[in-house]
């Protein structure tokens, strides 16, 4: 297991992450597992002893059952492992319990860390912007809740690159804490974070934690052309996510992920979470199971090294044509490539010039 900074801070996290949103299956979540404390206590046990530091939770996912499972599976053990969680959704049809407000934030806040039994939450996070809170009222609750030690760093999730960068400027500017992560969904079948969240990233310096690696299910190898998913996995059972734009290429994606993992061996979720887990701009991927031996597989990532044929393969199914202004720095010869953009630019000059052959 390799340990990486998160973003611009000395705290080291582990390259794989366990995610809670299995555990609980309480509301809409019962179609993504129903994980009680027995089980995950078994699951952490496997995480832990392969280097895992890291769990990621939720006030949402099976709102709040997912946190009191997670306190009670880490039990003594909360001291040596860093936790996660999030706020902003909707908890209830109450118009106050939902959003990035004071009110909101530091209610949500506590509430955590009763469900989780904890007196801090090492990394806070906001699940989705909120359009009409201002941000210096997230941001001074956020830093109220640091100074007071309730939770130790903050961090986003699913925010455009825009609102991060309004986030920090406005932290800056006020001398308030400055959030360090970014929590987005990233795939091989879905790259659009390289166009902006990635660059900007690795620009600013946040840790970038990717949610959803195998696409909801989608990209374990269950889902494939002309065949239905399978009852009992979330894409059989009508999980709303991911958004695909083109089922056709994502079959393609799937099928190459299978033949990689042929050669080597192992599943394509294998696959998928070993190609990601060293993407630029990458800190930590988040994984779950509905089951051990689900979970047990996924972590056996860190042990896969794809070769430059399986690297090669799988861009080739995957890579996105090249969106404006990324084409454009490449059809006019543009120098100075800015470091944080780099690595992606170069991934598309190969597309540009085969497509003009």
């Amino acid at each position: 297991m390799k340990y990486r900074a998160l973003g611009n801070t000395g705290l080291l996290v582990s390259e794989l992450v366990v995610g809670s949103v299995p555990f609980g299956g309480r509301g809409s979540f019962e179609k993504t597992g129903s994980v009680d404390v027995a089980q995950a206590t078994r699951m952490f046990d496997l995480a832990f002893d392969v280097g895992v530091n890291l769990i990621d939770t939720a006030d949402l996912y099976s709102h709040g059952l997912a946190e009191e499972i997670v306190g009670k599976a880490l039990g003594e053990r909360r001291d040596s492992i860093i936790l996660a969680s999030k706020a902003r959704s909707p908890m209830s049809e109450n118009p106050n319990d939902s959003g990035a407000s004071r009110y909101h934030l530091i209610r949500a806040c506590e509430a955590s860390l009763k469900r989780l039994g904890t007196d801090r939450i090492d990394l806070y996070q906001i699940h989705n912007w909120d359009g009409v809170t201002p941000v210096e009222e997230t941001l001074a609750a956020l830093d109220h809740l640091v100074q007071s030690g309730k939770i130790r760093y903050f961090g986003t999730s699913n925010y455009t690159a825009w609102q991060m960068m309004k986030t920090l400027g406005s932290a800056r500017l006020n001398g308030w804490q400055q959030p360090v992560s970014q929590q987005i969904y990233y795939t091989p079948e879905s790259r659009e974070a390289e166009y902006e969240l990635l660059p900007m990233a690795l620009d600013q310096g946040f840790a970038t934690l990717v949610w959803g690696p195998l696409g909801e299910g989608l990209l374990t190898g269950k889902v494939r052309r002309g065949h239905k998913a399978p009852p009992g996995t979330r894409q059989g059972n009508d999980w709303p996510e991911p958004y695909v734009h083109d089922r056709e290429r994502a079959y393609d994606i799937i099928e190459t992920l299978i033949q990689v993992g042929e050669r080597h061996g192992c599943s394509p979720s294998r696959v998928c979470l070993a190609w990601l887990k060293d993407r630029p701009g990458i800190t930590s991927v988040i994984t779950a199971g509905r089951s051990e031996e689900q979970l047990q597989d996924n972590l056996k990532a860190v042990e896969l090294v794809l070769g430059q044929e399986d690297l090669d393969q799988i861009e080739r199914a995957t890579r996105m044509a090249p969106q404006y202004p990324y084409w454009h720095r490449i059809a006019a010869g543009m120098d100075r490539i800015d470091p944080a953009e780099a690595p992606f630019i170069e991934m598309y000059r190969k597309t540009m010039s085969e497509s003009q052959e």
